[in-house]
């Protein structure tokens, strides 16, 4: 990840007078290696899905950390077709992104209308979401208001859902 894009994502959160926190950490690639990084940084934490849809649409759905979705019941939840996990070619194509470093905030990368970001309507309302600021060696907290901000500022029509989990 360069450091010009993800200062480029520092001065919209400024430009948005978006109050934040930045944390450096170790490398993590799943909510498993991060649940230590977690215990110290408060707020809600995230864990990251990059889907495509049977329709050839990419999707980027954020959920609490713990969260296990359905993905059979995900589609009628945000209006899709079947869904599986996106190739990682794909991700970096559309969001500058590898694994273990997919946040939200990747869609400053994105064409408008080349992603749809859903946030889960737990995170939207939260207080605090800790996502990654484009690279897995950091953890950002902000709103999740101020997250639909900055998506919204980027050209997306973000869509907040109750996505289901598995019992």
């Amino acid at each position: 990840m360069s450091d010009t894009i993800e200062a480029g994502l520092r001065a919209d959160i400024e430009a948005l007078a978006i109050p934040f926190e930045h944390h450096e950490h170790e490398a993590v690639f799943t909510v498993e290696e991060s649940r230590d990084i977690k215990a110290s940084i408060p707020g809600e934490h995230t864990k990251n899905l990059f889907l495509k849809d049977a329709g050839g649409d990419f999707w980027l759905v954020t959920v609490p950390a713990e969260m296990r979705v359905n993905l059979k019941g995900l589609p009628s939840a945000i209006g899709c077709k079947r869904v599986s996990f996106g190739k990682p070619d794909a991700m970096e194509r559309l969001l500058g992104l590898t694994p273990g470093s997919v946040t939200p905030l990747g869609a400053i990368n994105a064409e408008p209308g080349s992603i749809t970001v859903v946030l889960d309507r737990s995170l939207a309302g939260a207080e605090r979401i800790n996502v990654h600021p484009l690279r897995n060696t950091a953890t950002i907290g902000l709103s999740g208001a101020d997250t639909l901000r900055l998506l919204e500022h980027w050209g997306h029509a973000p869509l907040v859902a109750d996505i289901p989990a598995q019992d």
